[in-house]
């Protein structure tokens, strides 16, 4: 029987991963569903039971290396292995740096810790049983890892931080069997960014992003969990982001503009 773990499993991308684990695999998956919101983690285990799965609810917040590493001693002791650690936790984050006051800027630190060392934390506590397993690891990163978005200078830090960690990573483990992918996702139907942080290290309560052709959760899940059984080295999901990666190579310039095109008027730099 497979284990997976998966970090911020309570709602958006991590909740229907675990649903479509669940379907596709049943009563032949274990799943370890971790987050903040204990309540909402019983609701997504409830829905995994009833395709199947066993489940296991760990309340993690994973900007503490004690609960990263708790989550995986408890996922050992109740189900023995570790085939797959997806490490989806995270926040999101709208300001232009210029916005940010002095005394403010404690939250940056903050969002690291959640997206970068949140996910090291975890890999670390894992990695001695995924090289028993010789299984997989998944890193949920985002397009902002790759390219740098204007008003998201703190998230993208802590990006393509988990991008250089990762591939790194890749190489290291490569002659131990454990696989290590990268999903880039652009734009999600999520509430990620409404809940992130902004100039002040508030709740934004909205998105500064245009949304009206954001990727469904749904579509965004399969396409991370089919990287992840074909083992893939990164996922990037969309047309525009592919495109992106080259031309920044060949075409910075334009990269920016397409960029600062992203965003809502409101939320531009003037």
């Amino acid at each position: 029987m497979k284990s997976i773990v998966i970090t911020g499993a309570s709602e958006g991308i991590g909740a229907e991963m675990a649903r479509q684990l669940a379907r596709r695999h049943g009563a032949q998956l274990s799943l370890v569903l971790a987050a903040r919101n204990e309540q909402a983690l019983q609701a997504v285990a409830t829905q995994c039971q009833a395709s199947g799965a066993a489940t296991l609810v760990v309340r993690t917040d994973v900007s503490e290396q004690a609960q990263c590493t708790a989550l995986m001693d408890r996922t050992m002791a109740r189900f023995g292995r570790i085939d797959a650690l997806i490490n989806n936790a995270g926040m999101s984050a709208q300001a232009l740096f210029s916005d940010v006051k002095a005394d403010d800027l404690g939250w940056y630190e903050q969002l690291m810790k959640i997206n970068f060392w949140g996910s090291v934390w975890c890999t670390h506590a894992a990695l001695p049983a995924l090289k028993t397993t010789r299984g997989s690891i998944v890193a949920v990163s985002s397009l902002a890892g790759l390219v740098g978005v204007p008003g998201r200078t703190a998230y993208s830090a802590t990006k393509f931080a988990m991008t250089g960690f990762f591939e790194a990573l890749r190489a290291e483990l490569k002659t131990a069997g454990v696989s290590v992918t990268t999903a880039y996702p652009g734009v999600v139907a999520t509430q990620i960014r409404h809940r992130g942080f902004n100039a002040a290290g508030a709740p934004a309560g909205a998105s500064g992003l245009k949304e009206d052709d954001a990727m469904s959760v749904e579509e965004c899940a399969r396409l991370i969990i089919e990287g992840m059984d074909r083992r893939e080295r990164e996922v990037v999901m969309t047309a525009k982001g592919k495109l992106a990666r080259w031309l920044k190579l060949l075409a910075p310039g334009a990269v920016e503009r397409m960029a600062l095109a992203a965003l809502k008027d409101e939320v531009k730099p003037r």
